[in-house]
């Protein structure tokens, strides 16, 4: 369920006041600490005794090792399996401390409260926790819904712009992959600010829940979500193994341009809605370089998606703005055509 935030956090205290939490854990990276920290504890009421768990800012952070050294600081502090984790803090914080606590005890309770347009729109909504694997984004994870996400829009002022850019990327894709309206009134924003922004973030936010709600374990429907992120994830996670992260977003929207060029050679959409897509999407997001990476090496963590089946490499993609496809296989060579394709726009 997810509860808009007014500004005295009354339905947040109205959560806690109702249920028997033993102790209160706020998990919060650096950032989130010395920026958001402040709101949650001066609006909080409780008289429960809590603890604040600090890790480093950056996706890099998301391993196994930061997961093993909260559950040890779970354990020396006597977490019982009523415990409640609080994950403040954006995509990394909702993923990581959703893993940790759903795994901890076999589960304990958690609830999100995300600061970052990225975690507000996408990654906290839909209990999907996870950590990576090496340089593999996502690849061990648990399907756990927090017992509630509470969504406070001013936290949004803390951000730099690029982090808006980068969670406004996640709405684009709810828009092309499901609501064609959501999609013509985001394109239409001159730049993705807070003043743009927040008026669509609710849509958002709605979009990811339906689809989340009729398909929970992604069997079917909910593969639509990953469109963008099957290209987008394997050069996130190439640039994370160079030692160059670059943000999620800027991944996904290279991803969501060079898929939907796959969706045109692949015949699903016309090359008018292709070129409108790419160029609306180009308006807003730099060219990411991706010169140094050989498809070889794209095509290794490609096969290595989770999404794929019987060795083949298994695609979302769009159908019409709007609509979306999923397990559809594509032949190499039209991947890698697509890869060229976006290769080439630097140049253009």
């Amino acid at each position: 369920m997810i509860t808009l935030l007014n500004d005295n956090f009354s339905q947040l205290n109205d959560f806690l006041h109702e249920k028997s939490f033993s102790k209160i854990f706020i998990l919060v990276d650096e950032n989130t600490h010395e920026y958001c920290l402040p709101v949650l504890l001066g609006n909080m009421e409780t008289d429960l005794g809590f603890e604040i768990l600090e890790i480093e800012a950056g996706e890099e952070m998301k391993n196994i090792q930061t997961a093993n050294q909260l559950w040890e600081i779970l354990t020396e502090m006597q977490a019982d399996r009523k415990a409640l984790v609080i994950n403040l803090g954006g995509g990394v914080i909702t993923d990581m401390g959703g893993f940790v606590a759903s795994t901890y005890k076999r589960g304990i309770p958690f609830i999100n409260i995300p600061t970052t347009l990225l975690s507000m729109c996408d990654a906290s909504i839909g209990g999907k926790t996870g950590i990576d694997l090496m340089h593999y984004k996502n690849m061990v994870g648990t399907f756990t819904f927090p017992e509630r996400i509470f969504v406070y829009p001013k936290f949004l002022e803390t951000l730099p712009f690029k982090e808006l850019r980068s969670g406004f990327a996640e709405m684009l894709k709810h828009g092309l992959i499901a609501d064609k309206m959501h999609w013509e009134n985001l394109i239409r924003i001159n730049k993705p600010d807070m003043v743009g922004i927040i008026p669509h973030i609710e849509t958002s936010m709605n979009i990811k829940q339906e689809v989340v709600d009729k398909d929970f374990q992604e069997k079917n429907i909910r593969k639509t979500l990953n469109f963008g992120h099957t290209i987008g994830h394997a050069v996130e996670s190439l640039c994370l193994r160079q030692g160059n992260p670059v943000l999620h977003g800027e991944a996904v929207a290279m991803g969501m341009i060079t898929e939907t060029y796959l969706a045109y050679l692949d015949q699903l959409i016309p090359e008018e809605d292709c070129t409108l897509i790419i160029e609306s999407i180009q308006k807003y997001y730099p060219y990411l370089d991706i010169s140094d990476f050989k498809d070889e090496e794209i095509f290794s963590l490609l096969l290595n998606d989770k999404k794929n089946t019987d060795s083949r490499i298994n695609f979302s993609l769009l159908s019409g703005i709007g609509t979306c496809l999923f397990d559809h296989s594509c032949s190499q060579e039209n991947i890698t055509k697509a890869l060229e394709f976006y290769r080439k726009l630097n140049n253009a």
